[in-house]
């Protein structure tokens, strides 16, 4: 076994422009009538919440048709394919279509930190980052504003982008817009939370997140390939499917990986992540379901070292080789940066 480490990151493993168009849509949708992906009625996501963004009206992502970024800027803590020496060129999108109790991002994923930006700021935007020395351009959480996502990612490589574009994930997509985003993203690096669908109700109110997950997952497969890395082992295409660990969930994550591993092999990496961390919030919010015999009182603690190794010694035992691990108690470390509008 070989290991690559990078800040918390250890690899676990054996081996090593341009967008189409139709009718000058930002995706290239087909006329498919009501299906057409659009903005308003929103039926970007599985919710299918069918709002008049236009008029301000937010979505069960908490979103009108406004975009807003809560940071755009180097970051160290993804894969060490993704971050590299020098940081992936994350840009963090405001707004989410679950509602994780435990939400690691709380802040942006509520919707309550960001700057407004134009398309063509964001445009702007990947390009600053590319000068900055980015190794890539990584899309966290955008499925909600996909379409003007797209159109900037576009537009910057009109103008000269050539990094590999990331989709930076929950999961929670529809095939069909994955579908679309041939020529635009190259890398997929998407969770797969749940095969649970009580699990899934109960923490992200998703009952259908097992089937959604798979069937994007698929998508996913079939737009990027098989990984490809240039020579200093960064990721130029492919899937990297994360799953967190949650305390008390080894069953669930055994799950994930076995269908993961099962259904693709070596064609995708897995990320097996124990950075969870239970937040003072989850308390106050739920102070009843988190006390001693309340359905929420495991995620009111770190994982163990004991659960972690459980996980990954399953994943060894399948014959996973294509996998990142996390060592130590990340719990401590700080994977999430300052919403503070940074290169925004």
């Amino acid at each position: 076994m070989e290991n690559n480490r990078q800040g918390a990151w250890s690899r676990l493993r054996a081996d090593q422009r341009r967008m189409r168009k139709e009718n000058n849509l930002p995706l290239s949708v087909a006329k498919r009538g009501e299906d057409k992906a659009a903005i308003s009625p929103c039926n970007l996501c599985p919710r299918n919440c069918l709002i008049d963004r236009h008029k301000g009206e937010p979505g069960f992502c908490r979103s009108d048709e406004r975009i807003f970024v809560a940071r755009a800027a180097l970051h160290m803590w993804e894969e060490p394919c993704i971050s590299g020496k020098k940081g992936s060129g994350a840009v963090f999108f405001s707004g989410c279509n679950l509602r994780c109790v435990y939400c690691q991002n709380y802040e942006i994923a509520a919707g309550q930190k960001g700057k407004q930006v134009s398309i063509g700021r964001l445009a702007e935007i990947f390009l600053e980052l590319q000068d900055k020395g980015a190794e890539n351009i990584n899309l966290v959480t955008p499925d909600h504003h996909i379409l003007q996502v797209a159109e900037a990612a576009a537009l910057a490589k009109e103008r000269g982008l050539w990094l590999p574009v990331v989709y930076n994930g929950s999961g929670y997509e529809k095939r069909e817009i994955i579908r679309e985003l041939t020529g635009i993203v190259d890398i997929f690096l998407t969770d797969f939370k749940y095969m649970d669908e009580e699990l899934a109700e109960k923490y992200s109110s998703a009952p259908d997140y097992p089937a959604v997950a798979k069937a994007a997952l698929g998508e996913m497969v079939k737009t990027a390939g098989g990984p490809v890395f240039d020579e200093r082992g960064m990721m130029q295409k492919g899937v990297i499917v994360r799953h967190l660990l949650l305390p008390g969930h080894k069953k669930n994550a055994r799950e994930v990986i076995r269908y993961v591993y099962e259904t693709y092999g070596d064609k995708v990496y897995l990320s097996l992540m124990n950075q969870y961390t239970p937040f003072p919030r989850l308390r106050e919010k739920f102070p009843e379901r988190c006390k001693a015999g309340g359905d929420f009182r495991e995620l009111c603690r770190k994982v163990t070292k004991r659960e972690y190794d459980a996980v990954v010694d399953y994943a060894l035992t399948l014959g996973v080789k294509n996998a990142f691990i996390q060592e130590g108690d990340t719990a401590k470390e700080s994977f999430i940066p300052a919403f503070d509008g940074e290169g925004v």
